[in-house]
């Protein structure tokens, strides 16, 4: 069955059209146009908009502003984010990073949404048309949203941004797991504020909240981090794929957030 698809030129206008029955709204098309390919009966329609806000990049006084409809190849390459290009090149091979959104991003189910990972550990918000979320309340409630993902928006922190992807493929395979933490370091060395977010740890990233806590007035040492390493799997419930078991991503969490903790 071959899907309509209507463009307009406004969200407002793309929104009021998302509310029919069988529509779904379309950026990059990784996820809903496979589906779609692949049988999904419950899609009829697609929508998307070209409203210009939807694919710009703003960056000023260390806050970014990052348009739903910006490919991850388009943050790769920009000047401003250099930081964050390993994340978004984490994300699939070129083809698909010049395909694949933020806003995509954002619903990308367990083995995908390397990004989010990154978003999740840098505290961002999510804004849709009534209002800002806090990337955390948009996560736990992704699938009853009904409304069009217009941007999202981050301060960048000057030092201590981190991220990892470990596959079995590389450069552009599927994630066995992904990691990215915020972590800000007293004059002594000793952490004192950790924001770590995990990818693949459960159906959707999640915050590794005990070992944030376990790195306080730590030092980022192997003694220093241990308790933190110990803690990494509390609260996760990983999935099992044709990539991975729950089991193995258990046993190499704590091997690869000590990696990225010891930088």
């Amino acid at each position: 069955m071959a899907l309509a698809l209507q463009t307009f030129s406004t969200v407002k206008d793309a929104n009021a059209a998302l509310k029919a029955a069988g529509t779904r709204y379309l950026g990059g098309g990784t996820l809903i146009v496979r589906a779609a390919n692949e049988g999904d009966v419950s899609v009829s329609s697609l929508i998307r908009s070209t409203e210009p806000a939807l694919s710009a990049i703003t960056v000023s006084g260390g806050k970014v502003r990052i348009g739903a409809s910006v490919t991850m190849a388009a943050i790769a390459r920009h000047p401003d984010l250099a930081s964050l290009a390993h994340a978004a090149r984490a994300v699939g091979g070129p083809a698909i990073r010049n395909m694949a959104t933020v806003g995509g991003n954002l619903f990308a189910p367990a083995p995908y949404g390397d990004f989010t990972v990154a978003l999740l550990a840098l505290d961002a918000t999510v804004n849709i048309d009534h209002g800002e979320l806090p990337i955390e309340t948009f996560l736990a409630k992704r699938e009853s949203n009904h409304a069009i993902i217009t941007a999202v928006g981050f301060t960048f922190p000057a030092e201590g941004f981190r991220f990892l992807k470990l596959s079995r493929i590389k450069p552009k395979g599927v994630s066995v797991l992904s990691i990215a933490a915020v972590l800000e370091q007293a004059p002594g060395g000793t952490v004192s504020s950790a924001r770590i977010a995990l990818g693949c740890m459960a159906d959707r990233p999640m915050r590794a909240t005990a070992a944030e806590k376990a790195l306080l007035g730590r030092t980022l040492t192997s003694d220093g981090i241990a308790p933190a390493l110990a803690a990494a799997g509390d609260g996760t419930s990983p999935v099992t794929d044709p990539i991975a078991s729950a089991w193995y991503r258990n046993e190499v969490l704590p091997v690869h957030l000590g990696r990225l903790l010891l930088g």
